[in-house]
């Protein structure tokens, strides 16, 4: 009995200190207030800054090329893109503890036209409070979070989350 006790003890004492030393917690990302800016490269070489697109509206896509539900995921977003053309939607993939050549070529299979950055340290999907993909923050052109999606985006979620993100309630 004891035997079988103290793996699940270390594992929980594992757990414990990872979130500990993972930092924000999904809470600490607050809907109504402004999303945390981050300057990232881009798959190409680029600098991205989430500010640098503020007066659009944004999803901004946490993913991995090893992630299974990324994959059903894409194709909702991709369409998204199209059909919000007007609103000048931007779609911001970060990667997520994946490699650039494996994301490049992902991105390539799936037909994504966003784009794509890297997340070195993590420290962008720590500030939003990340801890697996998929995961999609939804931002309005004021630099607002207006909606959280944890896990895959369904078309009627996203399209529920873009009615909150395209015409945010007055305050």
């Amino acid at each position: 009995m004891v035997g079988a006790v103290l793996p699940l003890v270390m594992l929980a004492a594992w757990a414990g200190a990872l979130l500990i030393m993972r930092g924000p917690s999904p809470a600490s990302l607050q809907i109504g207030q402004p999303a945390p800016d981050f300057v990232l490269t881009d798959l190409d070489g680029n600098a991205l800054q989430l500010s640098d697109l503020r007066g659009r509206p944004v999803i901004v896509n946490f993913w991995a090329s090893w992630c299974g539900p990324c994959v059903d995921e894409f194709p909702v977003l991709q369409k998204a893109v199209t059909r919000h053309q007007a609103d000048d939607l931007a779609v911001v993939g970060i990667v997520f503890r994946d490699n650039s050549e494996a994301a490049r070529d992902f991105m390539a299979r799936m037909g994504a036209t966003w784009t794509a950055a890297m997340d070195p340290g993590e420290l962008t999907a720590e500030s939003f409070g990340v801890f697996a993909p998929p995961e999609s923050i939804f931002i309005d052109a004021d630099g607002i979070v207006r909606g959280r999606q944890i896990g895959q985006l369904t078309a009627n979620d996203l399209e529920r989350q873009l009615a909150l993100t395209l015409n945010p309630a007055e305050e």
